[in-house]
């Protein structure tokens, strides 16, 4: 039994809470909401009132953080809007968050970190993308991420995992539902590079289980049709409005292999969610 703590009890980190309650953890998960304190109590879960801002946290960090071996970090950047005109405030304030956040995990029992990034740190690359490839973000939220992702992994104080995710599915989350009935969309016979809930969850656990510390996985299910045939199959599957693509080749043609995460966790995929 490991002592969790899970800074984000959101769309992943709640139900990821559950799950390693489930399997004996203790489990400290934290919430920007006081109307959820509750909703994680119910659940078995420690509650905690977190506020992580650019220039300060909360006071419940210290108790948050108090006698945890495992801290994951499960916070979106939230940076919609941002861009390169925009107030130096609104381009870092992810990238300060975690700088204000490390020295309280350097004061804590916390010796072992796993960071929840993205693939959006690669850019539009084309080809296939695997751990080794250099991160070229151009979104502003792939920007923070990396430099997070960096500030994380050069600390000696406790050890780092970087689990860069795809794009997230489940079964109440699916961007075919933003794309039905959508015109002009743009790179048909590009791959898609997608991971379920579920998958995010076990990948998770083995991690923890096995202990792959000091590591940077990709995860995103070893499958890849195009944009334009996955997209309008599962438009079809919900009696949704069909999604129309321009008809032209796409641009960037980028997959993400998730080979090293399978081999070393010895992780199989459930393609079936797909």
């Amino acid at each position: 039994m490991k002592k969790i703590s899970i800074l984000g009890c959101g769309w992943l980190g709640f139900p990821l809470a559950k799950k390693l309650i489930k399997k004996g953890h203790s489990v400290n998960g934290s919430t920007t909401s006081e109307n959820k304190l509750v909703v994680l109590e119910n659940a078995g879960i420690n509650p905690f009132l977190v506020a992580l801002e650019s220039e300060s946290v909360s006071e419940s960090i210290h108790d948050f953080l108090d006698n945890s071996e495992i801290l994951i970090i499960d916070i979106p950047p939230k940076l919609r809007g941002a861009n390169a005109d925009s107030s130096h405030s609104s381009r870092k304030i992810f990238v300060e968050k975690i700088e204000n956040l490390i020295p309280f995990i350097e004061k804590s029992t916390v010796k072992k970190v796993l960071f929840v990034s993205s693939t959006s740190v690669y850019g539009d690359e084309n080809g296939v993308i695997t751990e080794e490839t250099i991160p070229n973000p151009e979104t502003e939220s792939g920007k923070q991420l990396l430099l997070a992702e960096t500030l994380l992994q050069d600390n000696q104080n406790f050890q780092t995992t970087i689990l860069r995710f795809g794009g997230l599915i489940g079964e109440d989350r699916h961007p075919v539902k933003f794309l039905a009935g959508k015109e002009n969309l743009e790179n048909p016979d590009a791959p898609v590079n997608l991971i379920h809930q579920k998958d995010c969850i076990k990948i998770i656990e083995a991690i923890i289980n096995q202990s792959k510390w000091n590591e940077v996985f990709n995860a995103v299910a070893p499958f890849h049709p195009t944009r334009q045939e996955y997209y309008t199959q599962k438009a079809k599957e919900q009696t949704l409005i069909l999604p129309k693509f321009i008809d032209e080749k796409s641009n960037i043609k980028k997959t993400i292999s998730s080979e090293k995460l399978e081999n070393n966790l010895k992780y199989q995929f459930n393609i079936e969610n797909y």
